[in-house]
């Protein structure tokens, strides 16, 4: 298994139980799909908005994975969920 840390913004925060950051254990070999799929099981008020990659841009090791895409993972990475900015 590999460790990633989890970095958590604005609704993403709240619907992690306010966590800023967390650390999620994956199974070597693990894609930000994979992420998404353990992070909507641990965090179920989050599960709708990180399976929806209109809800949640992912951002691996501070560069935003692009919709659609889905990258591998390794031990150390840290992945950012940023949820839409909303303006008015």
């Amino acid at each position: 298994t590999m460790e990633i840390k989890v970095l958590f913004f604005a609704s993403a925060r709240e619907a992690a139980d306010n966590l800023s950051s967390t650390t999620q254990e994956l199974e070597d070999g693990a894609s930000t799909s994979d992420l998404r799929k353990a992070l909507a099981s641990r965090f179920p008020k989050l599960s709708p908005l990180v399976l929806d990659e209109d809800n949640i841009t992912l951002a691996l090791n501070e560069e935003y994975v692009a919709a659609g895409d889905v990258l591998p993972l390794k031990a150390g990475d840290t992945v950012a969920l940023i949820p839409p900015i909303s303006g008015g």
